[in-house]
């Protein structure tokens, strides 16, 4: 959906268009990877989905992503496998606009996941979190800019998503997921300012007072979206949530989208 050449393009044919994004935060090295491919890189079936030499595979019960990409700007392997087995399943989607023209899935808001990857060497274990969004329109034609985050809590996952729509109105979902597959709504806290991101990015959060949330590490800092890890407090807990805003104005603008290649280039091979 952020993709400069799919637009250009004039939004036809997604299949032409796809990218296994991967995003690695470390202490000493952060890596990132975003590598634009055509159809010819495409293979999917039912539970399979090969793009190039990296893959999704569906067993049932788990998520295997098998990656195989190259880090920009200076092209260093991404190699190794993760691993998502689902905790909570809900099976339902959330409209984020009256028409359902957007429409959010949160497919496994608890899981766990297991990281073996030969390069960058690491591996490790935790929690997983795994959601979808799909839509007919462009997201800039419909929203101007929103807010997520996502926590876990005493085990149930909290997501907390906050949008303003072209039409003037706003989106409030504050959800909280249950192992069992249960989604209660709640009233969200009061809603505050984080500081704005480097390029002037506006971010926002939810939290029980005024000065609840704290940025602890900043992810992404672009000059239309942003990613944090914030410390937060909710329900009168102190917790670690993401967080991440974005501003669907700046991603329209034309010299932002001159700037997305240099962070997503596109390769009309079938491998690497």
């Amino acid at each position: 959906m952020f993709s400069p050449y799919y637009a250009w393009a004039g939004r036809r044919d997604p299949e032409n268009h796809c990218a296994v994004n991967v995003a690695l935060y470390g202490r000493d090295a952060d890596r990132w990877a975003m590598t634009e491919r055509g159809r010819g890189a495409l293979d999917r079936t039912q539970d399979r989905f090969t793009l190039g030499r990296s893959s999704l595979h569906w067993s049932g019960s788990a998520l295997t992503i098998t990656l195989d990409e190259r880090a920009t700007p200076h092209l260093t392997p991404i190699r190794g496998t993760v691993t998502l087995s689902p905790e909570a399943m809900p099976g339902r989607q959330f409209p984020l606009d009256p028409e359902g023209r957007h429409q959010w899935r949160p497919i496994a808001p608890l899981a766990r996941i297991e990281v073996d990857l030969d390069s960058p060497e690491t591996r490790w274990s935790g929690h997983g979190y795994l959601d979808a969004n799909h839509g007919s329109d462009p997201l800039e034609a419909g929203f101007r800019r929103w807010d997520w985050s996502r926590l876990r809590q005493d085990g149930t996952a909290t997501v907390l998503y906050d949008a303003e729509r072209r039409d003037g109105g706003d989106l409030r979902l504050a959800l909280r997921f249950g192992a069992d597959g249960t989604v209660e709504p709640f009233t969200p806290p009061p809603q505050i300012c984080l500081s704005d991101g480097f390029w002037g990015v506006r971010r926002n959060t939810r939290a029980d007072t005024s000065n609840g949330a704290a940025i602890l590490r900043v992810l992404e800092d672009s000059p239309f979206y942003t990613r944090e890890v914030l410390e937060t407090r909710l329900g009168g807990e102190r917790l670690a949530a993401i967080h991440e805003s974005l501003d669907l104005d700046r991603f329209a603008h034309p010299v932002v989208k001159l700037m997305l290649p240099f962070r997503m280039p596109r390769w009309t091979g079938r491998s690497n």
